[in-house]
């Protein structure tokens, strides 16, 4: 059953998340939470702890403080591959495939060591290949990662997340260096993905797009959540204003 973005039931709990590195706080105090099938923008400039957040929720950092529960299983500090496995999944904003292997072996691996693995090969390639038509890389199994197209790459690595089958994704610039058209295609796959099941949250420098994806938004300032709630309110909010118009980028 896929859960309906008015869903109640949270499915991530974040609470006083804190990261510091030397004496500079990149995170304080984050407190959210992402219902079942929803849709959540983090936005805010470059460097408000957006990406600092995700590494923390998928265990490639420990937090120094606060704690993260998965649908209230508690995961703060866990391993990435224990994270995997309960279900979380992630894109890098500088894509990371296995580049000297085709899509289709890069995507089964998800497939063998993700949640709900399968154990046969022959399975995890006849998953892997529904996986790549899904996201538009139908006919492209066999090239070798370093050799698709940077739109192709990126597609690549939502595939790569995908097949993990994770209940919650996070996105981290996916639509970073794509033209308008491109844009409107990710847009349309982010939703698609919705519908199968995971709930997304997402960073993204194109506001539009997230504006036009998001059912929530999150706003990031020094590592703070200085606003949060519909896209068109939060648009709206002055703090959110101020935060990009004194800021050193749009995120």
């Amino acid at each position: 059953m896929i859960s309906t973005p008015g869903s109640d039931r949270r499915l991530l709990d974040i609470q006083g998340l804190t990261k510091y590195f030397g004496g500079l706080a990149a995170v304080k105090g984050l407190t959210f939470s992402v219902r079942e099938g929803e849709i959540v923008g983090l936005i805010g400039p470059n460097g408000s702890g957006k990406t600092t957040a995700f590494n923390m929720i998928t265990g490639l950092l420990a937090p120094d403080a606060g704690h993260i529960w998965l649908d209230g299983e508690e995961i703060t500090a866990s391993r990435p591959h224990v994270i995997c496995s309960k279900g979380i999944a992630r894109t890098f904003q500088l894509v990371k495939p296995f580049a000297h292997l085709s899509a289709l072996r890069n995507v089964m691996v998800g497939r063998i060591y993700g949640r709900q693995p399968v154990r046969g090969l022959a399975v995890a390639a006849s998953q892997a290949r529904e996986i790549l038509a899904f996201v538009g890389l139908a006919g492209k199994e066999e090239i070798e990662a370093r050799r698709l197209t940077l739109v192709d790459r990126k597609r690549l690595e939502l595939a790569r997340a995908l097949a993990t089958r994770p209940r919650l994704l996070l996105v981290d610039e996916f639509m970073a260096g794509l033209n308008p058209p491109e844009v409107q295609t990710a847009m349309a796959l982010i939703r698609r993905i919705r519908e199968t099941g995971p709930a997304v949250v997402m960073i993204e420098h194109i506001v539009t797009a997230v504006m036009g994806l998001s059912d929530r938004v999150i706003v990031l300032s020094a590592g703070q959540a200085i606003a949060e709630g519909p896209p068109e309110a939060v648009a709206r909010d002055p703090r959110v204003i101020d935060a990009y118009l004194g800021g050193v980028g749009v995120a």
